[in-house]
């Protein structure tokens, strides 16, 4: 933690600028407590400079007993079934090609009610171990009772490595178990890797114009979010059952702040899931209006996909921001993607660039999607998909 000089005054300026309450005064001299972080945020503002951050050479705390890679299993909801989201596969996969390097287990953790339902399937993916915390009282989601068996099972079992998934439940987690635990949270990765036994978390940066390698060598678990789509699902333990471990965890008392009264879901088709789509129709500021985008509806019908649009498509009002692809929006790994009337800045890319067969349309023959699609043609894509739609439906109709 932070180091007090003995000339220190008590002025109690470093106590308010603190943002995680790690400092008090006591008889008039700063003292600091378990919660500081070391962010150094107070020795800048102390005015006799008796603030400091430990020397480099500081001793550091043994991380020997850190073992295993966790993937924090997701289940969803739609209002008629429960399901694991697609996402915790991909980050079993990945978690499984992570801890082969490492040398250690790779295990699930799953929290909800009856989530006996889900091991055969989490086992096949690779899982070793799956730690379960099931009873009616998980049967929704609640962040006070999740962040708290997630801390009570890291802190019992001392993992080396978390996953999470970058979603709605994934993002408000996440950074709760980050701060009870006081270590690093590396959001939105788009690659994992081991170096020197550490993980390697890369993630967009600077508005996506570089690619950030964040390593975290000082505490543990080294904690990342993954955003969906991003690795392949890979079954590599067919018929295989993981070693189950049942955890009995109470809810805690904070968790009744917040109840759910009633619970409504909109019904949903093939074209709303963007994310769980095999076709992406998607299409920028090319396609320039709403008749232009109503040719991608067209296509999308045909084929059974789903309409997706840039961020320039989306900041013109063409299609709500939940349809966006790309890195503030949502990352598709369809198996096929058609790019239409989008120019391909970084920012597209990053969210699509996993798909199976990228297919482009644009008039700029230099546009930067045509670096990344397997087939590009060049022309207006409003003049070319009324005949592609009307070669698709004859196409069906023999």
């Amino acid at each position: 933690m932070i180091q007090v000089a003995s000339n220190c005054v008590g002025c109690g300026k470093c106590v308010g600028t603190c943002p995680f309450g790690a400092l008090s005064l006591v008889n008039r001299k700063a003292v600091p407590n378990a919660s500081c972080t070391m962010c150094g945020a107070c020795v800048s503002v102390c005015p006799v400079k008796a603030l400091s951050l430990p020397a480099s050479g500081a001793a550091k705390k043994d991380l020997s007993a850190y073992k295993g890679v966790w993937a924090f299993i997701e289940i969803s909801d739609d209002g008629k079934t429960q399901k694991v989201r697609p996402v915790g596969f991909e980050l079993l996969s990945k978690g499984r090609e992570l801890a082969d390097q490492l040398g250690e287990e790779l295990c699930a953790v799953v929290i909800g009610q009856n989530v006996e339902a889900y091991f055969a399937e989490l086992s096949s993916y690779g899982a070793d171990k799956i730690y379960a915390v099931s009873g009616p009282a998980y049967r929704d989601y609640n962040t006070a009772a999740y962040a708290n068996a997630m801390v009570t099972l890291i802190k019992k079992y001392q993992p080396s490595v978390v996953l999470y998934p970058s979603t709605y439940i994934g993002r408000d987690l996440s950074p709760r178990i980050s701060s009870e635990l006081f270590v690093g949270l590396t959001a939105d990765c788009t690659g994992l890797s081991i170096a020197d036994g550490l993980l390697i978390q890369t993630r967009p940066a600077f508005g996506g114009n570089i690619m950030a390698d964040i390593k975290c060598p000082d505490y543990r678990p080294q904690m990342s979010t993954v955003r969906p789509n991003v690795f392949k699902k890979v079954v590599t333990r067919p018929g295989s059952m993981a070693q189950i471990v049942n955890e009995p965890v109470a809810v805690p008392a904070s968790a009744g702040k917040v109840r759910i009264i009633s619970k409504h879901f909109d019904e949903t088709s093939a074209q709303d899931k963007l994310d769980e789509a095999e076709v992406v129709i998607a299409g920028g500021r090319g396609m320039k209006d709403a008749a232009g985008f109503a040719l991608l509806d067209d296509l999308a019908g045909e084929l059974g996909g789903a309409v997706g649009a840039s961020r320039a498509a989306i900041d013109l009002g063409l299609k709500p921001k939940e349809k966006q692809v790309g890195q503030s929006g949502v990352t598709v790994a369809a198996k096929l993607y058609v790019a239409c009337g989008i120019s391909g800045a970084v920012q597209h890319i990053v969210g699509m660039e996993h798909s199976d067969v990228i297919i482009a349309v644009n008039k700029d023959a230099n546009a930067p999607i045509f670096n990344v699609c397997k087939y590009g043609f060049v022309g207006d894509a409003r003049q070319l998909m009324p005949k592609v739609v009307e070669a698709v439906k004859k196409a069906k109709n023999k």
